[in-house]
């Protein structure tokens, strides 16, 4: 009777979580990726700054660890019985923040010497560290769904900004550009500031995930 009586709880327990399997922490998992964005950014900023060989192949390290976080966070997403916010949400914000933290590794594989062989120019620098600013801001707002959602709404604002000063600052970097006569630079810089500028709708997207998100909950 005793053994009986002991064993019940556990068994219970076990029936339970096969009726209603644990939730992972969503909420904890887009911090963790978001704040991995926001790593990839500062360092794309440092080599924008330095330009060394060191610098690029730790952005390539937080690329790698990037990739790792998006897988486990889609299988984690496609095995979960159920989920705190929309599916379609969190598969979107996987999505768009692995991409870019992808393009900060393409801008800088881009740039080395045996592709197109470019230094960064003021402008390269100015977006970069605006995309630092946005993906700082979302990763803030991703970390505090958790705890206080109504908060993300002023970082995914903050964000926007951030956005908006990059798209013009790319949008004065190629007029200057185009007064250049070596098509080949006019070529390998342009194809810089459009990576940048396709880091920056990626940002744009999460922005509007983390708009959808926070409306969802409060």
């Amino acid at each position: 009777m005793s053994n009986a009586s002991t064993a019940s709880p556990s068994f219970t327990r076990r029936i339970l979580h096969r009726v209603f399997p644990k939730v992972p922490n969503f909420f904890a998992l887009l911090a963790e990726q978001s704040t991995q964005v926001g790593i990839s950014a500062a360092l794309l900023v440092e080599y924008m700054g330095s330009g060394t060989t060191e610098v690029a192949k730790r952005v390539v390290e937080a690329e790698h660890e990037g990739d790792r976080l998006k897988v486990r966070n889609l299988t984690l997403l496609n095995e979960a019985f159920s989920t705190p916010i929309d599916r379609e949400d969190l598969h979107r914000a996987i999505i768009n923040l692995d991409e870019i933290i992808n393009s900060c590794k393409t801008v800088v594989a881009e740039m080395d010497a045996n592709l197109l062989a470019l230094k960064a120019d003021k402008y390269c620098l100015e977006m970069a560290v605006y995309l630092k600013e946005g993906a700082e801001a979302v990763a803030a707002g991703y970390g505090r769904l958790g705890s206080e959602p109504k908060l993300g709404r002023a970082d995914a604002e903050k964000s926007d900004q951030a956005v908006r000063k990059l798209t013009r600052t790319h949008r004065r970097a190629l007029a200057e550009l185009f007064h250049d006569e070596d098509f080949h630079h006019i070529f390998r810089r342009k194809e810089i500031y459009n990576q940048l500028l396709g880091a920056a709708e990626r940002l744009n997207i999460c922005n509007s995930t983390l708009l959808d998100i926070v409306v969802k909950l409060c």
